[in-house]
């Protein structure tokens, strides 16, 4: 299943930054893995803001919302989930 994830990031702003920091650089290696795995399609910032639109291909809901769970900065996140489902007037067979 298809579904396009909107993720806010609000870190506070008296958060210690070396904390801060180590929580950064393991988002970044756990979301790259999911990326290589193909379970994170797409991800793409949104200019001027601490937030992205990304796009995961997972088996279930259950599935998104384990990974979604287990991002490191997931405390710090509001998150919006759309799921997706092909376009009858869509001309190309693949989604990606």
């Amino acid at each position: 299943m298809l579904f396009h994830v909107r993720m806010d990031v609000h870190i506070p702003h008296d958060f210690p930054a070396a904390e801060a920091a180590e929580i950064i650089a393991r988002e970044k290696a756990y979301s790259q893995a999911l990326q290589q795995s193909g379970k994170w399609r797409h991800i793409w910032r949104i200019a001027g803001q601490y937030a992205n639109y990304s796009v995961f291909d997972v088996k279930d809901n259950a599935e998104l919302h384990e990974i979604l769970s287990g991002l490191p900065l997931f405390k710090f996140m509001e998150i919006e989930v759309t799921p997706l489902l092909r376009h009858p007037s869509a001309i190309r067979e693949d989604d990606t």
